[in-house]
Parts: structure tokens; C-alpha cells; sequence
């Protein structure tokens, strides 16, 4: 069962009854179809390496860039290199040689931070920059191949591409998840996050000083109208769906602000979208443009110290850091913690110094 949850992986970039389907020519044949899509009518003109990168995040630039080169990415049916310049209505292939793998998971001895297990559940807190779930260029090193070598260790058996993940969070994202090992646990708790009934708060940075301790931000979130890689916030509810993001500020360090939010909707990059409405990108969210130090700072020191603060905390500084629900045997609310990942706490010690300084 899914949803559409800030947790879920990015919703797919295009409708998909606008997929259609593409003749292969003679040269391509003994490959296998791995992803087949007609472009968006507003999608920007953009190098394919970067459209691919973004369409599937489970993927690598350097794994997408090598199957340009092999002739494996076709347009309108023609091989392209990587500096292809997507255009409005491009029908792209992705021609590999073994069939997709979307349905087999390889069971591989990953380090993850279990937190909590019984027969029906896992509670795992992810660090970042892991994937959750295998996909296009990342077949392997996930979360579900780990848990699939931690269950094959314990003699346990769970069908992880049927049940398992209940929700999702993106691979630069940090922090809790609960994995369902039946289909009843898988059930019971994907309807709690269907009706917000779970307890979950994220730790956010973000840009500039926001004004209010606490506040509400509303808005229908929706595809931007012109970088269609981006969601929008809509604020005269004209497009997109209906969102709410409650935030408290933690703590102030003058050029970012330390936030906890709370999702009263759950809309893709929900958090994303709201903070950057109201003018506060998370802080080095490269999607969002929130890479670049802030505006109208030119501080020669200002500007060194973000460079080494980048480098600390290379992702956009997203945490899931609560995570309750009823459990689906017991009926017992669990309750449970995530402490702020190194490099963000890191982050933070860095941001301190520098303002005592």
C-alpha cells in the first residue's frame, strides 16, 4: 500500500498514461527494457544524464553516464550520449542486457542499526545516504538487501518486495523506518500512516533566520510549472494537492535555523516545497537551490566557513527523528528516538563556534 507521503521515494515524474511503448530497432534486440517513458509537454530542455539521475534517485550519475555510452539509452529511437538534451515529448528506452530486477532481491551482509525487532515488525534508523529499496542503476547495497541478509541470517522469512516497506524515506534523508515481516503487520500499520495516526517529527535545517518561533505552513503542493523536477507550492490552491506543515524553531544561528516539523499532510518533498515557499530552502538541498551560501552575505569568512560546512554535511539536512505507532499484535502504542546523525550534530558544533567567534 503506498501514499503520497514527504516519506515515499519521489512520485513518478511523469503520468503515467503518458507512457507509451517503443519500437527497438535491429541492433538492440537480445537487450531488455528497463524503463520506457514519453517526456513531460513542460519539461525544460536538460542533459539526459541529469534527467535520468533525477527520475530515478535510486541511480548513480558515473552508472548512467556508462550506459550512454554503451548505446543502451535510446531517444526517439536512437542511441544517445549523456549530453542528450531532453526535449518536450522524447519517448526514452533504457536498454540493458539482463532482464529487470525489480523483483529480485539479493540478500547482502550490509551494517544497518536495528532499534527494535519482534515477529512482526523491524524499526531500523537509516543513516544517510543509503537507498531504501533497489531500482534503476542500484540493484544492490539497499536497506531491503540488508534486511534480507539480516532475515536470512535469523531464519526468518519475508517476502520484502510484496510486504515490508510500509513507508519510505529518500536516500539523503536520515532516520526511522518501520519494516512490516507479514502481510497482516504490513496492513494494519500502512493504515495508520494512511490516516496520519503515527507520531512522527522531523528535525529540518534551513536557510536564514526564520521569522516566528512556531508556525503553520499551507499551500497545495503540485509539480513546478517549469522545472518539473522540483514540487511547487500553490498557495491560491489552483494545482496540486492540499498541505499543511506545522514547524517549531529549535534553535537560531542567524544565517540557518534549526526546525521541527510536523505533517498534518504528506505531499512529496512536502517539507521541501513549504520551507523553500516561504523563502528558507533546506540548507544544502541541491534540487531545491539550496546549495549556495544565502543571499546577500559576502563576508569572505562567512562564505569559507558554508564551503566547509558543505563538506561536513554534504545532503540536504532532512531527518526523521520520531516514529510511533500501535502495534499490529499487541495493540501497544511503541514510541521511538532517532539522535541527530554525526554529520548534521556535527554541522551544528561547527555553526555554534562560528557565531561565538
Amino acid at each position: 500500500m503506498t501514499e503520497d507521503n514527504e516519506d515515499f521515494l519521489d512520485e513518478e515524474l511523469l503520468d503515467a498514461n503518458s507512457i507509451d511503448a517503443i519500437d527497438i530497432d535491429e541492433e538492440n534486440k537480445g537487450l531488455y527494457e528497463h524503463l520506457n517513458i514519453t517526456v513531460d509537454k513542460k519539461q525544460e530542455p536538460l542533459r539526459i544524464d541529469k534527467f535520468l539521475l533525477i527520475y530515478r534517485q535510486n541511480s548513480s550519475r558515473n552508472k548512467i553516464s556508462q550506459t550512454c555510452r554503451a548505446g543502451n539509452v535510446v531517444v526517439n529511437g536512437t542511441a544517445v550520449k549523456q549530453n542528450y538534451r531532453v526535449k518536450p515529448g522524447d519517448q526514452i528506452s533504457v536498454l540493458l542486457a539482463h532482464p529487470p530486477r525489480e523483483n529480485v532481491i539479493i540478500p547482502q551482509d550490509i551494517p544497518i542499526n536495528i532499534i527494535y525487532e519482534d515477529d512482526d515488525l523491524v524499526v531500523v534508523d537509516k543513516e544517510p545516504g543509503m537507498v531504501v529499496h533497489p531500482g534503476f542503476g542500484n540493484w544492490d547495497g539497499t536497506l531491503v538487501n540488508a534486511l534480507a541478509f539480516h532475515f536470512e541470517q535469523n531464519n526468518q522469512k519475508s517476502d520484502l518486495d510484496r510486504v515490508g516497506l510500509v513507508h519510505r524515506i529518500d536516500k539523503d534523508t536520515s532516520g526511522l523506518l518501520v519494516i512490516a515481516k507479514n502481510e497482516y503487520a504490513l496492513s494494519y500499520l500502512a493504515k495508520q500512516f494512511f490516516e496520519r495516526k503515527t507520531k512522527r517529527l522531523y528535525w529540518a535545517f534551513v536557510w536564514g533566520n526564520v521569522q516566528d518561533d512556531e508556525g503553520t505552513i499551507r499551500g497545495h503542493i503540485g509539480r513546478h510549472p517549469k522545472n518539473r523536477m522540483q514540487m511547487h507550492t500553490y498557495e491560491d490552491g489552483s494545482q496540486g494537492k492540499h498541505a499543511v506543515t506545522h514547524y517549531k524553531v529549535l534553535e537560531r544561528f542567524r544565517y540557518m535555523t534549526w526546525v521541527e516539523c510536523k505533517l498534518e499532510t504528506g505531499r512529496t518533498h512536502q517539507i521541501r516545497a513549504h520551507f523553500k515557499h516561504i523563502g528558507h530552502t533546506l540548507f544544502n538541498d541541491e534540487r531545491y537551490e539550496g546549495h549556495t551560501p544565502l543571499r546577500g552575505v559576502n563576508l569572505p569568512k562567512y562564505k569559507h566557513f558554508i564551503k566547509n560546512v558543505f563538506e561536513i554535511l554534504p545532503r540536504h539536512a532532512l531527518h526523521a527523528h520520531t516514529l510511533g505507532f500501535i502495534h499490529p499484535t499487541t495493540k501497544k502504542e511503541l514510541y521511538f528516538e532517532s539522535p541527530m546523525p554525526q554529520d548534521m550534530a556535527d554541522a551544528v558544533k561547527k555553526w555554534r563556534n562560528y557565531l561565538e567567534n
